[in-house]
């Protein structure tokens, strides 16, 4: 199974200047516990980091101190996250056919999960890690005003990795780019293409990087595994 990893954005709200994937967690880069993940993870045997160019000196540096038994190979990011996936989806193995795209910035999911979406993929054209919802919802509209309850048992909160078949993703970003769709994730091109998307049950430690307490909340979270393994 292929692997793409997109790290090609910046850390502003993180309040950090440089990629907040190079930041540090347990003495470890967070691109390293992603890393690491996929090392262990015995569906995989490709990965692709989707980086800046600026990142790849240190990338290299990174690798080469993991040892990592894998092929591991950079591919230059664009601009958002949809054109950095898109890029990366050029440059997979013309064998591959199926593909995992899990986000950098989501370092502590586990070999255990990556595996599970691994096998998903191959019997549906895609799929999301997601998990239930457990607030309750409000929509509000521009003056912060209530208008509806979303039923809750209906709302899950989307994860990565993602999952696909790589033809008809690259299809939908081909689709993509003609309608001028702009998308946070693959599986809204997907939706926009009319396609099913499976959902896979995902981690709830699997959290994803944006601020200071996410990365609090990571510690903690790694130290428990950590000091329990």
């Amino acid at each position: 199974m292929h692997l793409l990893i997109p790290a090609a954005g910046m850390g502003r709200r993180m309040g950090s200047d440089r990629n907040k994937l190079l930041l540090t967690l347990r003495s470890k880069p967070l691109i390293a516990w992603t890393l690491l993940a996929a090392e262990a993870a015995s569906q995989i045997n490709w990965i692709g980091i989707i980086a800046q160019p600026t990142d790849e000196a240190y990338l290299q540096e990174l690798l080469a101190a993991l040892s990592l038994t894998k092929k591991v190979q950079i591919i230059y990011g664009g601009s958002t996250r949809q054109e950095s996936v898109y890029n990366g989806l050029q440059r997979l193995p013309d064998t591959a056919e199926r593909v995992l795209i899990h986000d950098g910035a989501r370092c502590l999911a586990t070999p255990e999960l990556l595996n599970r979406c691994a096998e998903a993929i191959m019997h549906c054209p895609g799929l999301i890690a997601a998990v239930p919802v457990k607030d309750t919802i409000k929509v509000v509209d521009k003056d912060l005003l209530i208008q509806d309850t979303p039923d809750r048992s209906q709302l899950w909160a989307a994860q990565t990795p993602q999952a696909f078949d790589v033809k008809i993703l690259k299809n939908c970003h081909d689709e993509g780019l003609r309608q001028g769709w702009e998308v946070t994730d693959d599986a809204a091109l997907f939706e926009k293409c009319g396609l099913p998307v499976k959902i896979v049950e995902g981690e709830e430690t699997n959290l994803k990087i944006t601020t200071p307490v996410d990365l609090a909340i990571a510690e903690f979270i790694l130290a428990q595994r950590l000091d329990n393994g």
